[in-house]
C-alpha cells in the first residue's frame, strides 16, 4: 500500500509540474485570446461592438425572464403548499390572462428581433468596399488574393510558422511565446479605417474564416463563394483560426491580420510588388541540380514538412517520400500531377498555386534527398507542360 501511495504521489508531482509548465506558457496575446477569458473578445469594429451589445442585452432579458418566472413559480409552490392547508382552485380559462401572456412575449420578441436584425443585415452589406480580398482555405493554410483596391494583384499563402509546429510536435511548450500556434509566415495586411470585403472559398474541404476581434466568421466551401466584411478602427495585430473541423491539421491553421496605417499599407504594397517581381522566374530557365535543390529545400520546409516530416518519412496515413516508388520513378509526370492536383480525395492537397519553378524545385528536392539519391532534375518547363493535362 505504501508503495502504491508513493507511486501516486510521484504521478501527482509529475502532473503538477506539467500543469505548472503549461500554465507558465499561457499568457495574454493582444489582439488574440486571453487567459481566463470569459467574455467575447474586445471589439475593434462597429459590428463587433454591436454584437457585444446584443450579447449582453439578450443575456439580461433572458436572465430577468428566468428570475421572474421561477420567482413566481417558487413563491406559488411555497405560499400554497398543502402543509398550510391550501386547496387547489377550480377555475377555467381566462381570456384576459391568455391575451396578456401572448402579447407580452410578442413584445419581448420584437424588442429583441429589431436590433438583432439590424446587426445581421449590416453584417451582410459588403457593398462599397475599399479593398476586396479572396481568402481560400487549404488543408491547412490560407491563400490570400487581393482582388480590387490598393494592392490589386498581390497573392500569397499564409502558413503556420514552422518553429511553432516543431515546438508542438516536441511537446516542449513551457517557454512557448504568447502567439504560440498563431504566428504565420505571411500575415494578411490591411489598412485601418477601410472597408475590407472578404470573399471566402476553399480548395478541398469546408473551412471557416473567423477573427473574433472583427466580429466575423464565414464558412469557406469548395465550389461556392461567400463573403463578409470588416472595418478595423484600431492599428495592431489580430488573430483568429479556422473555425470548422477540416482534418487532422485543423489546429495548425491560424489567421493573422495586421492592421496598419494607410501610409504603411502603401509602403507594404510597394514592397510586396517588388518581391513578387523578383519571384517571377523564367519558366524556360534551365537550372543546375545544386541551385534547384537549395530552392527546393525552402519550398519543402514551408509547405510539405508539416505532413511528410522533415525526414520524408510521413506519419500515419501520410505516405513517406523517402523510398517512394513514385518519387524514385524516372518518369516525372505522375509525381508532378500529384503535386499539381492533389491525391487521395484531398488528403494530399493540390499545390497548383505554387510557381512552376517552386514545384520543379520541390519535386527535384524529394528525388535527391534522404535515401533518394536519383540524380534526377526536374525543370520548370516540365511543370508548364503538365499543367494543361
Amino acid at each position: 500500500m505504501k508503495s502504491i501511495s508513493n507511486k501516486l504521489a510521484s504521478l501527482l508531482l509529475i502532473a503538477g509540474t506539467w500543469v505548472g509548465g503549461v500554465a507558465h506558457a499561457v499568457q495574454d496575446l493582444p489582439g488574440g485570446p486571453a487567459v481566463n477569458q470569459l467574455n467575447l473578445h474586445p471589439p475593434v469594429t462597429k459590428i463587433a461592438e454591436e454584437q457585444h451589445f446584443l450579447h449582453w442585452m439578450m443575456l439580461v432579458i433572458c436572465t430577468v425572464i428566468f428570475v421572474a418566472v421561477f420567482a413566481v413559480m417558487f413563491y406559488s409552490i411555497w405560499k400554497h403548499r398543502k402543509s398550510k392547508g391550501a386547496k387547489a382552485a377550480n377555475f377555467h380559462e381566462s381570456v384576459t390572462v391568455e391575451v396578456v401572456w401572448t402579447i407580452i412575449p410578442f413584445i419581448i420578441v420584437i424588442l429583441m428581433a429589431l436590433p438583432a436584425t439590424k446587426v445581421l443585415v449590416a453584417q451582410k452589406d459588403t457593398t462599397n468596399a475599399d479593398l476586396t480580398i479572396k481568402t481560400t482555405g487549404y488543408q491547412w493554410k490560407w491563400g490570400y488574393d487581393y482582388i480590387t483596391g490598393e494592392g490589386e494583384g498581390l497573392a500569397f499563402i499564409s502558413t503556420l510558422d514552422s518553429s511553432h509546429r516543431v515546438m508542438s510536435d516536441s511537446g516542449k511548450v513551457a517557454d512557448a511565446p504568447a502567439d504560440y500556434l498563431l504566428k504565420v509566415d505571411n500575415p494578411l495586411v490591411v489598412p485601418v479605417n477601410k472597408k475590407i470585403r472578404i470573399i471566402t472559398t476553399a480548395n478541398d474541404v469546408i473551412h471557416a474564416f473567423m477573427v473574433p476581434a472583427f466580429g466575423i466568421k464565414q464558412d469557406a466551401i469548395p465550389g461556392f463563394v461567400r463573403d463578409t466584411w470588416f472595418r478595423a478602427e484600431k492599428i495592431g495585430d489580430f488573430y483568429g483560426q479556422c473555425a470548422e473541423l477540416c482534418g487532422k491539421e485543423h489546429a495548425y491553421m491560424p489567421i493573422h491580420v495586421k492592421v496598419v496605417s494607410a501610409e504603411d499599407y502603401t509602403v507594404w504594397v510597394a514592397d510586396q510588388r517588388k518581391k513578387a517581381a523578383a519571384k517571377l522566374d523564367d519558366p524556360t530557365k534551365v537550372w543546375t541540380l545544386e541551385d534547384i535543390l537549395k530552392r527546393g529545400e525552402k519550398v519543402y520546409a514551408a509547405n510539405c514538412a508539416a505532413c511528410h516530416q522533415a525526414n520524408g518519412k510521413g506519419a500515419g496515413p501520410i505516405k513517406p517520400l523517402d523510398g517512394s516508388a513514385v518519387v524514385l520513378d524516372a518518369d516525372h509526370a505522375k509525381q508532378i500531377q500529384i503535386v499539381l492536383k492533389g491525391a487521395a480525395n484531398g488528403a494530399m492537397p493540390a499545390w497548383g498555386q505554387l510557381s512552376d519553378t517552386d514545384i520543379a524545385a520541390v519535386v527535384s528536392y524529394t528525388k535527391n534527398t534522404w535515401s533518394n539519391k536519383t540524380g534526377q532534375l526536374v525543370q520548370p518547363a516540365e511543370i508548364v507542360a503538365q499543367r494543361g493535362k
